[in-house]
């Protein structure tokens, strides 16, 4: 067949005409009109000046909505329903600080979808608010030189998987490669994860880096490993949990902290710590292992506070008096409402009895992140500094 060349480039030229046209003759109703004003003020929760806290939460088809303010102590409250379906409750002024809320609505249990700052681990737990005062917390950002986060993935000899752990560098790291620093191994408590420690709830990072800006503490890297073996805390707390855990942190964890960052070696630059079973894991792997650790601390440890604990088999002959020829610091802290108190202080108790040096710490409160803050904030004040002034009982504060 021979091709018209003619007719075929006309032909051409009327589909191009015909698609222009089709272009030309679109219905486009897109705007961008009205996308550039102020934003909508915020709706929950909002703040006001005289530290009072507004909550609200949309739910038309709900016939009760109820607030659980905090951690301890926990009582509902009820919200007032308006004609268009938004229920709101307006709470007494509150002292500056971080806060835990969730409302309940029809008894269920739900965080405040119109927040996105949250408590998290191995579940959602609650929304986050946060309360300035006339001046900053020490636990709230600052306009103070800032460190950096970072995630390291590694293969657990012990648990035969790869986890994860969050690493804090303090401010300058990177501007000063020949500094070393000495390492703060912190653990998580019960149902959260290396992540727990550096959500607005435990404010690790924060609280360091508000420290040596005002040279109060060391600066110092922190390092954040999960302490779950299997989901759970009754996992990370038996036996076997820990034996696992200790091996991982000796033969994984350290030396890739070691190998990756600038660290100062041996046992006087390594501290371990952490909360409730967190707590008793650091308790039990630092006094196991002295020669890796020369810096100790537990805050509100359940596993130490069991009637049935017993020190000579936890650490069969090492609590005694040669303890304080070895240890920098032994740091044991509770919240006074806390059930584990008495535990805490029978664990000192016998501590005394055995010539063992220690501080011993109690804060107003009961098995919460306000208590948790405040002991961490107390301890970073007098890691890795020599030599260390005890005060064998002293009762820590919020400076607000």
């Amino acid at each position: 067949m021979k091709l018209n060349l003619p007719s075929l480039a006309l032909c051409s030229l009327l589909l191009l005409w015909n698609a222009v046209d089709a272009f030309a003759q679109s219905n486009n109703t897109y705007s961008t009109k009205g996308w550039f004003g102020p934003p909508p003020p915020p709706f929950s929760p909002v703040v006001a000046p005289d530290r009072h806290i507004t909550f609200r939460l949309k739910a038309p088809q709900a016939s009760s909505v109820q607030l659980v303010f905090g951690e301890w102590d926990l009582r509902p409250q009820a919200m007032q329903r308006d004609t268009a379906g938004t229920w709101q409750l307006t709470i007494d002024p509150v002292a500056p600080g971080i806060y835990a809320y969730n409302f309940l609505v029809n008894g269920v249990q739900m965080p405040d979808m119109n927040n996105p700052e949250t408590k998290s681990g191995t579940q959602l737990y609650a929304s986050i608010v946060q309360v300035p005062g006339n001046r900053p917390r020490f636990d709230e950002r600052q306009q103070v030189p800032h460190g950096i986060l970072q995630t390291l993935h590694y293969q657990s000899t012990a648990l035969q998987r790869l986890r994860g752990l969050r690493v804090y560098l303090p401010p300058g790291y990177f501007e000063q490669p020949a500094r070393r620093y000495p390492v703060l191994y912190l653990r998580h408590g019960g149902g959260d994860d290396e992540n727990s420690w550096t959500q607005p709830a435990g404010s690790a990072d924060v609280i360091l880096e508000n420290l040596i800006a005002s040279n109060k503490a060391v600066p110092m890297i922190i390092v954040m490993t999960n302490g779950l073996i299997d989901g759970t805390w009754a996992g990370g707390s038996s036996p076997e949990g820990v034996k696992a855990l200790q091996q991982e942190l000796l033969t994984d964890v350290i030396p890739l902290v070691e190998k990756t960052y600038h660290t100062l070696p041996g046992r006087d630059n390594r501290a371990i710590a952490g909360l409730s079973m967190g707590g008793g894991q650091s308790m039990l792997i630092g006094l196991r292992n002295l020669d890796r650790f020369a810096w100790i601390g537990e805050f509100s440890s359940g596993l130490l506070s069991d009637k049935d604990f017993k020190i000579d088999e936890a650490w069969p002959g090492i609590v005694n008096s040669s303890l304080n020829e070895k240890l920098h610091l032994l740091w044991i802290g509770c919240g006074t409402k806390d059930p584990r108190i008495p535990g805490h202080q029978d664990l000192v108790h016998a501590l005394s009895q055995r010539g063992v040096r220690y501080e011993y710490v109690t804060v107003t409160g009961g098995h919460e992140w306000y208590v948790w803050r405040v002991e961490l904030k107390g301890l970073l004040e007098k890691l890795f500094k020599t030599p260390v002034v005890y005060d064998q009982a002293v009762q820590l504060r919020d400076e607000q």
